[in-house]
């Protein structure tokens, strides 16, 4: 498997990243385990969580699968086999310190409670999991709406998080700083605000990416580019769409939708677009979910793409994916039906 450097750190990442955000709650917590052990053994060494997994987050879950990674770590004694990654919610959970915005005296205390519940004395990458002004990710870019943000206390904002971000680095317990759900303005003020203060610079940024959600090809790719900061791709199969389990109505018991009580990615557009690369997939003797991660690790700017899964069987499949190169006819079928299809979600 092949090893991706980490923005400008001294990482280096597999460009398989193991999600955890199911244990805890879809997964108990032998299971997780399970999914560590295959991981490792397929030879992954990146691991990421939150302080808000196990999802759908609630007082009940929140800080539960960080809680049983600190336990496999403390049952096996691996913690140097892995790059491990965590984040900060941004605010707005209420169950997480009443909903509060993060600042830096939140990042220090949510940092300290991860590194309890992981068992460890420092975090690989830490990151902020969404920017507390509003995001257009998920499905947030209908509502979206910049021009309301308060620029100088946003700018404030993330001076205070950086400056605490920055004690932490001096005092070993994280070694790198990103971001989750960022846009293009916010990056471009975390690196401008590192290099001004001599603070730590980001070396990663965390947003969704998949065949039916290609936001990050344009001016976030640009920055990528030019900037060193590589992008960590979550919900590479659309949370589950790209498989088809969700097409015509059907939600399978015990998956995402159905656990989650709705679905949001599934719309008519969306489902027109998932059947388009099933057939593709089909056509080419493929499965559809190794095509959808293997065309990931194709985009110039991908760090490492993020997979979960709530079977051992699901996940051997998805990291089996990096073994897959996508032909040419392939390729071209693909992009045929992303000018179709360009932002189906």
């Amino acid at each position: 498997m092949k090893l991706k450097p980490l923005g400008r750190s001294d990482l280096r990442v597999t460009e398989i990243c193991l999600g955890t955000m199911t244990w805890g709650s879809q997964n108990t917590e032998a299971e997780g385990h399970a999914q560590i052990d295959l991981a490792l053994d397929a030879g992954v060494n990146f691991m990421d969580t939150a302080e808000l997994y196990a999802v759908p987050g609630s007082t009940q879950t929140s800080g539960r699968t960080e809680e049983i990674i600190g336990n496999w770590f403390q049952a096996n004694g691996k913690r140097d086999s892995w790059i491990l990654a965590s984040k900060i919610v941004g605010g707005g959970s209420k169950f997480i310190r009443d909903g509060h915005r993060a600042d830096g005296a939140s990042v220090r205390v949510a940092l300290e409670q991860s590194l309890r519940r992981l068992k460890t004395d420092y975090l690989d990458l830490y990151q902020i999991h969404w920017a507390s002004r509003g995001s257009y990710n998920f499905d947030g870019s209908w509502t979206y709406a910049p021009h309301k943000q308060d620029t100088a206390d946003t700018l404030a904002n993330l001076e205070d998080m950086l400056e605490t971000l920055g004690e932490l680095v001096k005092e070993g317990k994280i070694r790198h700083v990103g971001v989750s759900n960022e846009t293009t303005w916010g990056i471009a003020q975390w690196l401008r605000l590192a290099e001004a203060k001599g603070l730590p610079r980001l070396v990663s940024v965390q947003n969704e990416y998949s065949l039916l959600r290609r936001h990050f090809d344009l001016d976030l790719a640009e920055l990528s580019h030019h900037e060193d900061v590589g992008l960590l791709a979550y919900s590479p199969l659309a949370g589950g769409l790209i498989t088809g389990k969700y097409f015509d109505g059907a939600v399978p018991k015990g998956s995402r939708a159905d656990y989650q009580k709705g679905f949001w990615r599934l719309n008519e557009y969306s489902e027109a677009a998932g059947k388009a690369y099933l057939e593709l997939a089909r056509t080419h003797g493929l499965d559809v979910s190794q095509m959808a991660i293997a065309f990931a690790l194709t985009r110039p700017f991908m760090a490492s793409v993020i997979v979960g899964a709530t079977s051992t069987a699901q996940l051997t499949n998805a990291i089996d994916a990096h073994k897959l190169a996508l032909g040419p006819e392939v390729l071209a079928g693909i992009e045929a039906i992303h000018r179709q299809y360009p932002r189906p979600i």
